[in-house]
């Protein structure tokens, strides 16, 4: 069984993984850092090089691989659900925990991370976090089994929730 964490990039997913992994004595693996390996570069010079398409399709290879072994902790990238093949994957390799945060908690917490390319190249990045976040809302619903909010507690406190729920779940 793994615990997979979705949600959009800034609701805590790295953070709050590392902690349950430890917490849980699961393996702590990284989607994003999966692809950079598998493509030989990072997740900027792979849109930049090849496009977004292309990383989803390295994605799906990745999700295909990783939900295909048993306990760990799984962060996934923001847009994973975005591959609709990607979550019935997800869903039935673990528990799947939706992160969330406000608008302005996820604009404080990566406004000036340069290391992941816009999404849509044409908006300030508030709007941009606003309509993506509209555009994903639906399929992160879908493919999540449990929501938590990181806005409303510190990553040690969600993380003691998730694995709290995680271990219910597991019975």
């Amino acid at each position: 069984m793994n615990l997979v964490l979705i949600g959009y990039r800034g609701t805590g997913k790295s953070t709050v993984g590392k902690i349950l992994a430890a917490e849980l004595d699961l393996e702590y693996v990284c989607l994003d850092d999966e692809i950079a390996a598998l493509a030989g570069m990072t997740i900027p010079e792979i849109v930049k090089t090849f496009s977004w398409e292309r990383f989803r399709d390295l994605e799906e290879q990745v999700v295909k691989v990783c939900t295909g072994r048993d306990g760990q902790v799984l962060d996934t990238g923001g847009g994973v659900i975005t591959r609709l093949s990607n979550i019935p994957q997800l869903k039935e390799s673990g528990i799947v925990f939706l992160l969330t945060a406000t608008v302005e908690d996820i604009v404080r917490r990566i406004g000036s991370n340069q290391g992941r390319p816009s999404l849509t190249g044409t908006k300030s990045f508030t709007d941009e976090v606003v309509e993506v976040l509209t555009e994903r809302e639906p399929l992160y619903r879908e493919a999540a089994h449990f929501t938590m909010n990181t806005s409303q507690a510190s990553p040690r406190q969600i993380a003691r929730q998730v694995a709290e729920q995680f271990r219910k779940s597991c019975q």
